[in-house]
C-alpha cells in the first residue's frame, strides 16, 4: 500500500497522475522493502505552490499554537511506532531513533509556546527631543511562503525543524523531504491534516533531486530553508540571489581534551559514542579530535578501547550502537577515503572495513592535514586523532578547516573556556563536553563553509521574518 503525500494538506497518492513513478523505501541494513509512496507531478507540485501563495497571512496565534501542541502530543503518544519507522526508512539503530522521536515531540511543543510569545515590542522613541509623543510598535511579519529542504539523516526531526517554526509565525510551507527517507515526513503530514490548520499552509512533496531546482527558482517561494550538503546548499544560494536562503550544512566537527581535563575515561567514552552515532552521518558527529601531546598515546588507547566496545549491526536490536550508512554508495565514498588517508601514511587503529551497507567504527592516527577524511565532512563513522602542543595551538587546529559548525572542548577551567569561546570560529561551541549537542530552543547553525542563519525554533521564527514598524503620533506618554 502506498503512504500518500500530502498537497494543501490533503492525501494524494499520485499514482493515477504520476504513471507509477513509485519511491520504493528500503531498510539499509538488509535491503528489504519498508513503504512506498509516489514521486508528486508537475501538476501536484504547482497546486501546491499555488495553495501556498494563496494562504491566509492572518491566522490567529491560537490556531497555530493548539496545532502545534496536537502534533506534539500525538508523535509523544505514538512515540514507539514512529521510533520504528525512522529505523524502518534510515536504519539507525533504534535506541538513537527513540531519541530522534523524542526531540521532534520537544521540536513541536516549543514551537508552540514560541508562537504565543512571538509578539514584537514597543519603544519610546523620546529619547530625543524632536520624537516627543512618539513610540513604535515593532513587530513581525512573514517574508512569505517557504520551501523547506531536509536531509535523510534525521528524517522526522529535521522535517520538524522546518515545519514547526513556519506554522509558529504562520507562513506557509512547501517541504521536500530527503527522497531516501520521506515516510518520517509524511507522518507528520498525516498528524498535521488532523488538526484544524487550513490547508494550505502546508504540503509535504516526495520529489526527484534534479527536479529541485525549479522549486527554488519558484518567485512564489520569496523563502528557502536548506538542510544538507554544503556544494547543494551553495548552488542554491547563488542560483537565488534575491531569495532569503537560509543553509545549515556541513562540519568536520572537533573536539579539544585540554590539558587540565581529569577524566579522560569519560571523553573517551563521549568521543567515541558520538563519532559513531548516526554511523557518523551527522554533522556535529565528532570526527577530528585534538590533545596536548602529553596525553596524546593515553587517550589514545581509550578511545580505540572505547570504540572497541560498541556494539555494530542488526539496527533493530536494541543493543545496537552502531548501524548501516543509509546506502552502498555512501559507505563506498568512506572506504576510497580512508584508503586515500592509509595511502598518505594514516595509520588505522581500529576499523576500517566495509560489509555492504556498514563501515566499521575506524579510529585513524598519523593523517596528514589535507586527507578528506580529515579536511572535508566524512559523514562516516570514522574519527582521526591529532596531538598537538598545547591548548592554545589545538585552539588553532580546530580552526584549520573550511567549516565552523560546531566543536567541544573538554575543561574544567572557566579562563581557558571563554578564551575557546573567543577563539574558536564556530556557530556554537560546547565546554565539557562533545559538539554533538543541539537544544531546540537555542540558535544551532554555523559560520564559514557550515552555512548561514540559524535553526533552533525561536531563530528560525527570525529568519522566517522579517521587522515592520509602526510610529504612534501626538501620545501623552
Amino acid at each position: 500500500m502506498s503512504t500518500p503525500f500530502f498537497v494543501a494538506g490533503r492525501p494524494e497518492t499520485g499514482e493515477d497522475v504520476t504513471g507509477g513513478d513509485v519511491i520504493t523505501v528500503r531498510h539499509p541494513y538488509d535491503g528489504r522493502e519498508v513503504g512506498r509512496t509516489s514521486n508528486a507531478s508537475p501538476d501536484q507540485v504547482e497546486r501546491a505552490v499555488a495553495a501556498a501563495a494563496r494562504a491566509p497571512r492572518d491566522l490567529p496565534i491560537h490556531v497555530r499554537a493548539t496545532a502545534l501542541d496536537q502534533v506534539s502530543r500525538e508523535l509523544d503518544r505514538r512515540h514507539d511506532e514512529v521510533a520504528r519507522l525512522i529505523t524502518a526508512e534510515n536504519g539507525k539503530p533504534l535506541k538513537w531513533a527513540r531519541a530522534e522521536a523524542a526531540r521532534a515531540v520537544s521540536t513541536f511543543r516549543w514551537a508552540a509556546e514560541e508562537a504565543r510569545r512571538f509578539s514584537g515590542e514597543l519603544q519610546r522613541l523620546d529619547t530625543d527631543p524632536a520624537a516627543e509623543g512618539r513610540i513604535a510598535v515593532v513587530h513581525r511579519r512573514i517574508r512569505g511562503p517557504i520551501l523547506g529542504i531536509s536531509p535523510f539523516n534525521f528524517p522526522l526531526n529535521l522535517v520538524a525543524h522546518k515545519l514547526a517554526p513556519a506554522i509558529a509565525v504562520g507562513a506557509p510551507i512547501v517541504v521536500k523531504p530527503a527522497p531516501a527517507t520521506p515516510l518520517s515526513a509524511l507522518l507528520l503530514g498525516e498528524l498535521l491534516a488532523a488538526t484544524d490548520l487550513p490547508p494550505e499552509m502546508y504540503s509535504i512533496l516526495p520529489i526527484p533531486n534534479d527536479r529541485a531546482p525549479a522549486l527554488v527558482a519558484d518567485p512564489r517561494l520569496p523563502v528557502v530553508s536548506f538542510t544538507g550538503s554544503g556544494p547543494v546548499g551553495w548552488q542554491i544560494r547563488d542560483a537565488v540571489p534575491r531569495k532569503h536562503v537560509t543553509l545549515e550544512l556541513g562540519g568536520n566537527a572537533a573536539v579539544l581534551v585540554c590539558a587540565d581535563w581529569p577524566d579522560l575515561d569519560w571523553a573517551a567514552t563521549r568521543i567515541a559514542t558520538f563519532a559513531n552515532y548516526q554511523a557518523g552521518q551527522s554533522c556535529i558527529a565528532v570526527q577530528r579530535v585534538f590533545v596536548p601531546e602529553a596525553r596524546f598515546e593515553a587517550l589514545l588507547d581509550a578511545v580505540v578501547a572505547k570504540v572497541a566496545a560498541l556494539r555494530t549491526g542488526d539496527p533493530w536490536d536494541e543493543a545496537t550502537d552502531v548501524g548501516p550508512m543509509i546506502s552502498e554508495a555512501a559507505a563506498r565514498r568512506v572506504e576510497t577515503w580512508v584508503g586515500e588517508a592509509v595511502a598518505a601514511g594514516a595509520k588505522v587503529h581500529i576499523g576500517g572495513v566495509r560489509d555492504g551497507n556498514s563501515y566499521a567504527p575506524t579510529v585513524l592516527t598519523d593523517v596528514p592535514a589535507d586527507a578528506k577524511v580529515r579536511a572535508e565532512e566524512v559523514f562516516g563513522p570514522v574519527l582521526v586523532l591529532t596531538p598537538v602542543e598545547s591548548d592554545e595551538a589545538g585552539f588553532a587546529a580546530v580552526n584549520d578547516s573550511a567549516y565552523g559548525l560546531q566543536a567541544g572542548v573538554f575543561t574544567r577551567d572557566l579562563p581557558t573556556a571563554f578564551r575557546a569561546a573567543r577563539t574558536i570560529d564556530v556557530g556554537g561551541l560546547i565546554v565539557g563536553d562533545v559538539p554533538s549537542y543541539r537544544a531546540d530552543q537555542m540558535p544551532y547553525g554555523g559560520v564559514k563553509g557550515s552555512g548561514s542563519g540559524r535553526e533552533g525554533l525561536r531563530s528560525a521564527m527570525d529568519d522566517y521574518t522579517e521587522a515592520r514598524v509602526m510610529v504612534l503620533t501626538g501620545l501623552d506618554l
